[in-house]
C-alpha cells in the first residue's frame, strides 16, 4: 500500500487551513478599518479553495484558488461625528462578524488538528512496519 498519495492530501489539508486561518486574522485585524490604501472601506476576504487532482485510490486534496472579497454591503452605522460620515450622518464600516470569523477560526484549527493527528498516525504505521 503507498501511504504517500493520503499524506499529500493531509498536507495539502494542512496548507489551505493555515491559509485560512491567516485570512480570517487578517479579517478581525481590520475589523474597525475604514479607509484602505485602495480607499473605501476594508471588505471581509474569503478563502477559495477547491478539490484538486485524484489520487489511485479516487482521493482529493484540497487547492488554494486565491483570495477573494465578501460580497456583502459594508455596515452603514450612524456616527456624524466621524470624519468618514456621510453627508446624513452614516459611516461605512467592514461587513466583518467578530463572532462568525471566531467560529470559522475555530473551525480551521480543528480541521488543522485533525490533519496533523493523521500525519502522526501515518508516520506512526510507516515506523511501525519498518521495525516488522
Amino acid at each position: 500500500m503507498n501511504i504517500f498519495p493520503e499524506l499529500m492530501i493531509s498536507a495539502s489539508g494542512l496548507t489551505a487551513e493555515r491559509a485560512r486561518m491567516e485570512v480570517i486574522s487578517r479579517n478581525i485585524a481590520n475589523v474597525n478599518t475604514t479607509q484602505t490604501a485602495e480607499g473605501g472601506v476594508f471588505k471581509r476576504q474569503l478563502l477559495e479553495v477547491m478539490a484538486a487532482g485524484e489520487t489511485e485510490l479516487g482521493l482529493h486534496g484540497v487547492e488554494v484558488m486565491g483570495i477573494v472579497e465578501d460580497t456583502a454591503p459594508p455596515k452603514m452605522i450612524y456616527d456624524p461625528k466621524h470624519p468618514d460620515a456621510d453627508e446624513d450622518g452614516y459611516r461605512a464600516k467592514p461587513n466583518i462578524d467578530i463572532m462568525m470569523e471566531m467560529v470559522d477560526m475555530l473551525s480551521a484549527s480543528r480541521a488543522y488538528e485533525a490533519n496533523v493527528t493523521l500525519l502522526q498516525s501515518a508516520k506512526e504505521m510507516v515506523r511501525q512496519a519498518l521495525t516488522i
